[in-house]
């Protein structure tokens, strides 16, 4: 039985996880410009339909996923910081501590910050981006570094971006093991290092019994770890769709 007849054969006790950036939306210059390709709302509406789980896990915050995603759709934000399940929101308790500190910061990286770093403030955290203007990665990755010994917050790095977070134990690994307990298969679609921690969720499942299936997205930056570890590729946040329309 191949990797999509097994996530199909109980569908009610199967969880679907998916990335957002470069997953289901194109990975574009400014942050804020980026939407899900069209029909990817639709068709989310008729995998939370079908499987037991359906979840959306991202860096991003809730708030801007709810912007442009069906309202029905369980959102995990801020790689768990923020959640949305059955329409009730949530934030980590650790986290809300933390909020002046990243407030700073956000405030030290628009007044003194690598000069042409995109400052993405996120409530409870916030990333640098540097897309624009790649060749500041080192100067934006040392103000960083200083930024994060500064504050005390977390410094994780991403897709032409560093991010600095809370360092509260969660991330999108925790979000799959919580919410793939009890199913018999789960599937993870994602294309960044802040997915690996999903993936080995997906792999502590396998190793309970459970059939599990890692999707890397194929992109010109995708990070090499996460494409060794997957058990399939699929190419650009279409290729993903095209699975995932496959799957129904």
């Amino acid at each position: 039985m191949d990797a999509l007849a097994r996530l199909r054969s109980s569908p009610a006790t199967t969880a679907i996880f998916l990335d957002f950036d470069g997953t289901l939306a194109p990975i574009v210059a400014a942050a804020e410009d980026a939407r899900p390709l069209p029909g990817v709302p639709e068709l989310l509406l008729q995998l939370d339909a079908t499987f037991g789980v359906l979840a959306i896990v991202s860096g991003r915050p809730v708030a801007f996923l709810a912007a442009h995603l069906p309202a029905a759709v369980e959102l995990h934000g801020l790689y768990g910081l923020e959640a949305s399940v059955a329409g009730v929101p949530a934030q980590h308790p650790d986290a809300r501590a933390w909020r002046a500190a990243v407030d700073e910061v956000i405030s030290a990286a628009r007044t003194n910050g690598p000069d042409g770093v995109d400052v993405e403030a996120k409530g409870l955290s916030l990333t640098l981006h540097y897309r624009r203007r790649p060749e500041i990665a080192d100067a934006a990755l040392a103000w960083a570094t200083d930024a994060a010994e500064r504050s005390g917050l977390e410094l994780r790095t991403a897709k032409m971006s560093l991010e600095l977070h809370p360092p509260v134990a969660v991330d999108k690994g925790t979000v799959v093991d919580a919410r793939a307990e009890g199913m018999t298969a789960a599937c993870y679609i994602g294309d960044d290092r802040g997915d690996l921690p999903a993936f080995a969720a997906l792999d502590r499942l396998a190793a309970a019994g459970a059939h599990t299936v890692k999707v890397a997205v194929l992109t010109p930056d995708a990070d090499p770890e996460l494409l060794a570890q997957a058990d399939e590729q699929v190419a650009g946040p279409a290729g993903a769709a095209a699975f995932l329309r496959d799957l129904l």
